[in-house]
């Protein structure tokens, strides 16, 4: 057995797989170099497996052509990246100047997307939000509802999503606030009207622009911070328009409602279904007001009280006969069983 041995040890196969013969001696002497260099290696200061723990895998040493080192997995058998000694005894202020030269690169990529988009992307947007926040909804404006959700998309990609929809509240907050301003200048005569096509064009605005902010909305209002676009924008209005003039609105649509006619009926509808979708609780302010436009806003009737809303019918009738609305022709009305 151990005259096989030597006998296979007397030959070696070259790079060119060409036989070339060797003393027993040799080769036995090399190998035992190899080994006692092996055993001597010292533990490495940083592991060599990428990606696996000090002491938890276990390698084999290859000796390579470069003079470099190599280890084979002992799992998996695949052959890991060469690692040199001067990567494992790098010094750890070199360590820290590659993560600071990283985080750097970084930083400054992020500064170049947030330029471009201050530069390209947003002021594209912001004139596409001052054409459709003017318009009237009788009026068509030729505008580029593709183009305005490819700026969106690009920005919710590059993960501007916050900024973007900061932006949108600042620009629509100070348009509303110049509405406000205008409204505060109306006479009184004027104000229910001015207040109702205020109103009415910012919710056809908002027809407009919710559609195209779809993906901002889906991808970081609804998902990060549980809300919805629209809601917020309509907010943006009930704060600063409605509850700033419901003082001087609430008192004009009440006496509005009391002298009928004095304002369009489509307008008082408007206006008073407008701002119980603002604020509910506001139809706590005129009951009798908002009822005449909103359902179910009084307490269920009571039939102890049937005499009193009968009494309430007979008054109003008569009020609209003497503000020269009569009843009409009442020849073909069917004759009452008592006369």
């Amino acid at each position: 057995m151990e005259d096989m041995e030597d006998d296979s040890l007397d030959t070696k196969d070259d790079h060119n797989h060409n036989c070339c013969a060797s003393s027993s001696s040799k080769v036995r002497t090399y190998l035992r170099s190899q080994l006692s260099g092996v055993a001597t290696v010292p533990q490495p200061a940083c592991p060599l497996v990428p990606g696996g723990e000090p002491g938890t895998r276990r390698g084999k040493l290859w000796s390579g052509s470069t003079g470099g080192s190599k280890f084979m997995d002992s799992d998996s058998g695949s052959e890991s990246s060469e690692v040199s000694e001067t990567d494992c005894s790098a010094p750890p202020a070199a360590v820290e100047g590659k993560f600071t030269l990283e985080s750097t690169s970084k930083f400054l990529l992020n500064a170049m997307a947030v330029e471009d988009y201050r530069k390209n992307h947003w002021p594209n947007l912001e004139k596409a939000i001052d054409r459709l926040l003017i318009q009237n909804p009788t009026d068509h404006i030729s505008v580029s509802y593709a183009q305005i959700y490819s700026y969106v998309y690009k920005c919710v990609c590059q993960q501007h999503s916050e900024l973007l929809y900061n932006d949108l509240l600042i620009k629509l907050t100070n348009h509303l606030q110049q509405v406000s301003t205008h409204l505060q200048a109306s006479p009184p005569e004027d104000f229910i009207e001015n207040f109702n096509v205020a109103l009415t064009q910012y919710t056809a605005s908002l027809q407009c622009i919710v559609p195209v902010f779809m993906y901002l909305n889906k991808f970081y209002i609804e998902s990060k911070l549980n809300r919805d676009l629209r809601e917020d924008l309509m907010k943006l209005f009930a704060d600063c328009v409605a509850e700033i003039h419901l003082s001087t609105l609430m008192p004009l649509l009440i006496k509005a409602h009391s002298m009928p006619f004095q304002v369009q009926p489509s307008t008082m509808a408007s206006v008073v279904k407008g701002l119980y979708s603002l604020r509910p609780d506001w139809a706590k302010l005129a009951p009798a007001l908002f009822s005449g436009f909103i359902p179910q806003i009084n307490p269920p009737a009571v039939e102890s009280l049937l005499p009193d809303y009968a009494a309430h019918d007979q008054k109003l009738q008569m009020d609209l006969s003497m503000n020269g609305f009569p009843r009409g022709d009442q020849s073909r009305k069917r004759a009452s069983e008592d006369s």
